[in-house]
């Protein structure tokens, strides 16, 4: 866009996109075949790029049907995220709309508090198709996140797309939001979790903004799922494999540790050091928390071909398997 967008809310883009006008907008510039991000949205508004009838107004105004919006679109924020080529990505596959790495457990996704260098993001700007002042969906200052949709905790090792332009990027959204991403990880907990639903109210720690919690609604919650099947009975510890149906922050960690006592091994922010000496040599082995993304399949969103990849278990979670197995395995 690189003029301004005049529209006029009617009826039927009110019943579709909701009374919000940061909605309203986000879905009008669609329909003439803009994408776009409703954070992004909400920073035109917030700076008074969006009228209502020729005034400005707040993102959460309601829009009454009949109502003129214009709205002005604004250039992305630049970022000083430089490009480091000498960052290896593991690409299991890539088109001209997105790419599918496989993350290290060591390895930050997005430049935030504590690192600002070498992360994912940095990784991904030294290939070609990615340019930061354009894909950028939360950009601000040190939170530039090229493309990405979701994302890994740094300790956690596995797949992640990432959407190389803005009409990917927003198709990619709307599948997570729809649910209709496949996502499963394997885990080894310590104790033992059982197999079934956990489903509790989700949001920020009220006394530790590091931490998330699942116990109690706690302000701004929301809804979160993972489905548990235990795999594998390990003495003190349990392989588990855990399906997403919601993608919330630390979510698997979280609901393992709070809602079935059985935190992953080696989590440094939600578990503790365990009391066999077997597990706690093994999880200052691991220096990080045992999980890992093994399974990713959506629809691609322009050919619609459905996709679906495998990541083996890394070295680290394999040598931690192998010596949880010895340890039970009977002697002869």
């Amino acid at each position: 866009m690189t003029g301004p967008v005049v529209f006029t809310a009617a009826a039927g883009a009110l019943a579709s996109s909701g009374d919000r006008l940061d909605k309203l907008v986000v879905w009008a510039l669609r329909q003439e075949g803009h994408a776009v991000s409703r954070a992004e949205v909400q920073r035109w508004i917030a700076a008074g790029l969006v009228t209502v009838d020729g005034a400005p107004a707040a993102a959460s105004s309601a829009v009454r049907e009949g109502a003129q919006v214009e709205v002005r679109p604004a250039p992305a924020p630049r970022t000083d995220v430089e490009a480091d080529a000498s960052i290896e990505l593991v690409v299991v596959f890539e088109d001209d709309d997105l790419i599918v790495i496989d993350k290290p457990g060591d390895m930050v996704v997005h430049p935030a508090r504590g690192n600002w260098s070498g992360t994912l993001v940095h990784g991904l700007l030294a290939r070609e198709g990615f340019r930061a002042e354009e894909l950028s969906d939360d950009a601000g200052a040190g939170h530039v996140r090229p493309g990405i949709v979701h994302r890994l905790d740094k300790g956690t090792s596995g797949l992640l797309v990432v959407a190389k332009n803005a009409e990917t990027r927003e198709a990619l959204k709307e599948l997570f939001s729809t649910r209709t991403i496949e996502r499963e990880y394997v885990a080894i907990t310590v104790g033992s979790p059982g197999s079934g639903t956990i489903d509790t109210p989700y949001g920020r720690h009220p006394r530790d903004r590091l931490r998330f919690t699942s116990k109690g609604r706690v302000a701004g919650s929301k809804r979160a799922i993972t489905h548990v099947t235990e795999l594998e009975p390990l003495g003190a510890a349990t392989l588990v494999a855990c399906r997403l149906e919601t993608g919330r922050t630390h979510q698997i960690r979280v609901h393992l540790a709070e809602q079935r006592g059985a935190p992953i091994l080696g989590d440094p922010l939600y578990g503790k050091r365990p009391k066999d000496a077997l597990l706690a040599e093994l999880a200052e082995g691991l220096g990080r928390q045992a999980l890992h993304a093994r399974l990713l399949g959506f629809r691609h969103p322009r050919s619609g071909k459905a996709y679906r990849w495998e990541s083996a278990m890394p070295a680290d979670m394999q040598a931690a398997l192998a010596r949880l197995r010895g340890a039970t395995r009977p002697s002869i």
